[in-house]
């Protein structure tokens, strides 16, 4: 993708195209129109009920992922005054060079015992003070830099809990999951182990079957507190076998580390109405590898849960494999299950739920609705009751493409939000190809007319499928943040497509030949492996249009798009000017009561204010790499604080950091 974009802007400098000012590009690419001007007014509710403090406790903010801060120093008409406050270094493009290369800074921190806490993708804790960065102590958990991650070395954040009932050491205490699949307790003041949890400090998680290699199985996101539980997901390599590791959750007591319960998505029983399997299912994941939310007040969990294994064939997993692709709320003490939603029946198309369902408070009419409101990789938001999990905002079953691979069995229906629209574009035709060039247009049109693209849920095929979105989303793990004085939720997402193609899978070695350069996956024990790539032009050019990243508004009452736009340019790509094109994004925004959404997430150097009620960008703040992280926000002796994690992302090939980067007004 970088490639890609510094070709547009080596043209533009070139002279060719600027005496346009970039318009030539849009004629010959054809971009889709997709900004939306309107403005989220302020609504007639109570005073502030959700929990949006000062601080930041939580890796969403608050315990249900809201990523709102009723902070209001910063504001639009001050914004611009935001300067670099502190910078931090972790060490780690000095010290693990080579790790760097196999990471991704993720992480977000939190604010608790006075002390701002975070993690590195190397699994390192840090403790900062929240006024001038400076380092209070640092704990390594001993994670091998060497390993080979299934999904590149991260981690998120971390999760903090006070046991009401004990002083003194480990009183309060940080947990955090590991890339080699433990769970870890330290001392929130020290970072010292807490001795008396697990082997100590530590409990080993076992993922129940052999591994083909020890980073197949992960743990990149924070675990939760519930009552006396804590609870962690994990992240598994995909599309290298059916009978992969189960992706249960698991629960733990709070203080001792002992096992208390968990949950499999997948039934482990024949003739399940479901999955229809007439034996035993083998198959595994429909992990929870993205961030989990809790309702303590009702002592829920809530999980968003991927696909099975493999992604890309379901043949051996026929029915609509509930709780597989779903949010799925549980008793926190029993792991019991509460309700499940599912978001795609039988999926083929990797369309994971990838981030943390948003636990909200919709204003209707003068009365408090409590909703739980998912973002997806498909563009779609799903709007839930949170007690009952049926939609709050109307769901429909639509009839989809069919015609899949010998040995499938898809859904004839998906569900579709009624009122809101996808974020992003779910169709592609040859006459929506876009190029710089003649050239790289027509060839665009050819590699769409000869792939199937029937829109959302066409399925993979031989003949080649396109999926547009591509399997990043859509939405990602960045997820969404949440106004409740607008009722807004605020969301960024990407606009880019992939081609899948299924082959047969005794043909694995010649394609892995013949495209040594792409991903090419066994899917071992099913009938067919899997290639996949970014639907790309020979210039290396998207062939979708522009832009290929986009912000949006969307009104939670209404479900209608308030305001959407570009989000990011070609600026750090090449030497030549910044094009606004919008690129794909991981990170996502945070909102503030100061009428603020900041946000990183693009890949050019900048955090980025914009007016929370139309989407107008107002401040840059320079970065020292991509920030592909999402943001925090916090007061401290008076002033407000905004932080982000800017570390670049090393399969997208930006520049690399290990800087944490806090503003403030000046």
């Amino acid at each position: 993708m970088k490639k890609a974009l510094i070709i547009i802007a080596a043209l533009l400098l070139a002279g060719g195209l600027s005496v346009l000012g970039g318009s030539m590009i849009w004629m010959l690419g054809g971009a889709h129109a997709l900004d939306v001007d309107g403005t989220a007014d302020r609504i007639d509710r109570p005073a502030m009920s959700v929990d949006a403090g000062r601080g930041w406790g939580h890796y969403g903010g608050d315990a249900g992922g809201h990523r709102f801060s009723a902070l209001s120093q910063i504001t639009p008409d001050n914004v611009e005054s935001l300067d670099i406050a502190w910078t931090y270094s972790t060490g780690d493009l000095q010290n693990r060079s080579r790790a760097m290369r196999r990471s991704a800074t993720e992480g977000t921190p939190i604010l608790v015992e006075d002390l701002l806490i975070f993690c590195t993708p190397f699994n390192e804790v840090i403790a900062l003070d929240p006024g001038s960065g400076e380092q209070r102590w640092r704990f390594d958990s001993g994670a091998d830099p060497e390993q080979r991650p299934a999904n590149n070395f991260v981690c998120r954040g971390v999760a903090y809990w006070r046991d009401p009932a004990a002083q003194g050491v480990c009183a309060s205490r940080i947990y955090m999951g590991t890339n080699d699949a433990r769970l870890v307790a330290i001392d929130a003041r020290t970072g010292r182990p807490c001795t008396g949890f697990g082997d100590n400090g530590e409990v080993v998680i076992d993922p129940g079957i052999a591994l083909w290699w020890p980073g197949e199985f992960q743990i990149t996101s924070p675990p939760v507190v519930v009552g006396d539980r804590v609870i962690v997901g994990s992240s598994i390599s995909d599309n290298a076998r059916v009978a992969a590791p189960a992706g249960s959750v698991r629960a733990f007591d709070v203080r001792t580390g002992e096992a208390a319960w968990h949950f499999d998505p997948i039934p482990r029983e024949a003739n399940d109405p479901d999955w229809q399997a007439e034996s035993v299912p083998v198959e595994g994941h429909a992990n929870v590898w993205a961030p989990m939310s809790v309702d303590h007040a009702r002592g829920l969990v809530f999980l968003p849960t991927t696909s099975p294994s493999p992604d890309f064939y379901g043949g051996l997993r026929p029915g609509d494999n509930r709780y597989a692709n779903s949010v799925v709320a549980l008793h926190g003490e029993t792991g019991e299950v509460a309700w499940g939603f599912q978001t795609v029946h039988h999926d083929v198309w990797d369309y994971d739920v990838p981030a943390q369902p948003g636990l909200y408070t919709v204003w209707r009419d003068g009365e408090a609705h409590d909703v739980v409101a998912q973002v997806t990789k498909t563009g779609m938001v799903f709007v839930l009751d949170r007690e009952t999990g049926k939609p709050f905002l109307p769901v429909e079953e639509r009839v989809v493409p069919q015609g899949a691979a010998e040995g499938e069995s898809l859904s004839p229906t998906q569900p579709f939000p009624v009122l809101t629209p996808p974020i992003v574009p779910s169709t592609v035709s040859p006459d929506d190809a876009f190029g710089v060039t003649w050239f790289d247009k027509r060839a665009c049109r050819r590699l769409i007319a000869a792939a199937r693209a029937e829109g959302l849920y066409t399925p993979p095929s031989e003949q080649g499928t396109i999926l547009l979105p591509f399997t990043g989303g859509g939405a990602n793990w960045g997820g969404a943040a949440y106004d409740p004085t607008r009722n807004l939720l605020v969301v960024n997402m990407s606009n880019i497509a992939h081609h899948i193609q299924l082959f047969p899978s005794d043909h694995l070695a010649q394609m892995r030949e013949v495209y040594h350069d792409q991903e090419v996956a066994p899917q071992e024990g099913a009938p067919y492996g899997m290639k996949r790539e970014i639907l790309m032009s020979p210039l290396g050019l998207p062939c979708t249009p522009p832009p290929w990243g986009v912000i949006a508004g969307i009104n939670l009452d209404s479900g209608a798009i308030v305001w959407r736009k570009t989000l990011d340019t070609t600026e750090d790509l090449s030497d030549g000017p910044g094009v606004k094109l919008g690129t794909p994004t991981l990170g996502g925004p945070v909102a503030t009561a100061g009428g603020l959404v900041f946000i990183g997430a693009a890949m050019d150097h900048y955090l980025r204010a914009f007016d929370i009620a139309n989407g107008t960008e107002l401040w840059r703040g320079r970065l020292p790499a991509p920030g592909m992280a999402t943001p925090m926000t916090y007061e401290w002796e008076g002033r407000q604080y905004v932080v982000i994690y800017a570390g670049g992302y090393a399969r997208l090939d930006t520049t690399l950091s290990d800087k944490v980067i806090a503003f403030a007004l000046q």
